[in-house]
């Protein structure tokens, strides 16, 4: 499945899902489709192993929270998605070392709250998670501050991929 992409999210220095400054992160990049969904791009390292050679759940729950979660900002940059609720499914073990792909998007708007659903993928193409979850709407300046958004929050470096295939 091809994903034209539109446009990148902003990413941050320290994230354990997207922060460049973090050694162990998964340093992920966020990216807007034409389609109105959200595609992360990460590579899990050996930091992020539960068994010999697969990423802990827990990852794979953080990387799909995040990519549901900011599914919202597409529509409004200064809105972040707080979690209430997330709810997951372990189809197949996830890899490390590899890089995989997750898509999360909006399936319910109601104001205050939203709720989304996304799926991990594996590099064949297979979902090997999904999770929907239910997020309340906060504008940036109500979960940080102003050095955040001055210091640590910015575009990230790189071309705009023309499309991710998943």
């Amino acid at each position: 499945m091809k994903h034209k992409i539109i446009s990148s999210q902003n990413i941050s220095k320290n994230c354990l899902v997207c922060g460049v400054d973090n050694d162990f992160g998964l340093k992920t990049h966020f990216y807007e489709t034409e389609s109105g969904e959200l595609v992360a791009v990460f590579k899990p390292i050996s930091e992020h192993q539960s068994y010999p050679g697969v990423t802990h759940g827990g990852i794979s729950a953080a990387i799909l929270d995040e990519v549901i979660g900011r599914a919202i900002m597409m529509t409004n940059p200064d809105i972040f998605g707080v979690t209430i609720s997330l709810t997951m499914r372990y189809r197949k073990p996830v890899p490390l070392g590899v890089e995989l792909k997750a898509v999360g998007r909006i399936t319910r708007d109601n104001g205050r709250l939203f709720e989304g659903t996304g799926e991990l993928y594996l590099p064949d193409g297979e979902v090997a998670v999904s999770a929907e979850g239910k997020y309340m709407k906060r504008r940036l300046d109500q979960i940080t501050d102003k050095d955040f958004t001055a210091n640590e929050w910015f575009t990230p470096d790189g071309e705009l991929p023309e499309e991710i295939v998943l």
